[in-house]
């Protein structure tokens, strides 16, 4: 990755103005200039680096107004900074719950609790917290970086030194990022990485995704067995996002999974590289504006891992080891 990288001082190459009332934040220049706006033909892809490195909008230009292909931010995750209320946030330097925000790793045990009290469970890493710096950047790409530098005197900060890139860019009528991240520590580090895209989730949207087994959770969200599940046949065939209660990791997926909206005729085409080996489904069935498919290296819980590291995932990066993936969205009509 490179190392001149630096902060995001260019002026957003965004729409000349914005008239609808999903994208009304675009029109606010206070938030405008935080933002990085790429453009390829009809597609637009907002990323906001100061919150979290997030993406804030994925849309087409149509003659009736942005069709989103990623549920855009709402006005409150700028108001609050909240990255939950994005489109999409990189996680890094794990994915989802590590429970309790403790687990064991190389003899020692590694607390995270008290880096944010509104979760009981360490949860999504930590640089999804943080403001990342733009870099590289051109009509259709970005480059953002993130380095964590461990701080002692921090409760439950992550205690290892690593630096994250996000290479994000429009090309051939697709979106694709590409994660990176090296451990800068003197000593091995435990990592995972992932993105964490919501979709726009109407009565008819369908999931497409071949996957192999389910892992149910407990009350705390937590995987405690892999197994059967009725998901598993309804994902072959196309399950629709109300069919079940779901915030579950769904374990062997071919890295690929189609959200399909049919009533639209349209669908988005989610394909990942290994060692995107794994997948998350969020469909709850108390708030049904939200629908996430996650692709992700490692389930929850990863690092106390309650099955073989082929079943949970994640890896040991060396010193100075890095490691790099893809994620390609691509959006098509039927």
């Amino acid at each position: 990755m490179p190392d001149d990288v630096s902060s995001h001082s260019t002026p957003p190459l965004a729409e000349a103005h914005i008239e609808h009332p999903d994208l009304a934040w675009l029109d606010d220049p206070a938030i405008a200039a935080t933002l990085v706006t790429l453009t390829a033909g009809p597609l637009r892809l907002v990323t906001a680096p100061e919150i979290g490195g997030a993406l804030a909008a994925f849309y087409e230009v149509t003659p009736d107004g942005p069709l989103h292909w990623l549920r855009p931010a709402s006005q409150a995750a700028f108001d609050t900074r909240d990255p939950l209320r994005m489109s999409s946030f990189p996680l890094l330097p794990y994915c989802n719950r590590i429970r309790d925000a403790r687990f064991s790793f190389d003899g020692k045990t590694i607390d995270l609790a008290g880096n944010d009290p509104r979760f009981a469970h360490a949860l999504h890493g930590n640089a999804w917290r943080r403001p990342w710096q733009v870099g590289e950047r051109t009509a259709a790409s970005v480059t953002l970086a993130f380095e964590h530098v461990p701080d002692a005197r921090q409760p439950g900060d992550w205690p290892f030194h690593y630096r994250a890139e996000q290479r994000i860019e429009l090309k051939s009528g697709a979106l694709y990022i590409t994660l990176a991240a090296q451990n800068l520590s003197a000593r091995p580090m435990p990592f995972g990485m992932g993105h964490h895209p919501y979709y726009p989730r109407t009565a008819q949207t369908r999931i497409y995704a071949d996957v192999r087994a389910m892992w149910h959770s407990d009350a705390d969200v937590l995987p405690t067995r892999l197994g059967p599940h009725p998901a598993v046949e309804a994902l072959h065939e196309g399950m629709s996002a109300d069919a079940f209660d779901l915030d579950n990791n769904f374990a062997n997926w071919s890295r690929e999974a189609t959200i399909a909206w049919p009533d639209e005729q349209r669908s988005l085409v989610m394909t990942a590289d290994a060692p995107f080996d794994h997948t998350v489904i969020f469909a709850p069935a108390s708030d049904r504006t939200q629908l996430c498919v996650e692709p992700v290296t490692n389930t929850t819980d990863s690092f106390n891992g309650v099955g073989t590291r082929e079943q949970v995932g994640g890896c040991v990066l060396q010193p100075g080891e890095a490691i790099t993936a893809t994620v390609k969205w691509t959006p098509q009509r039927d």
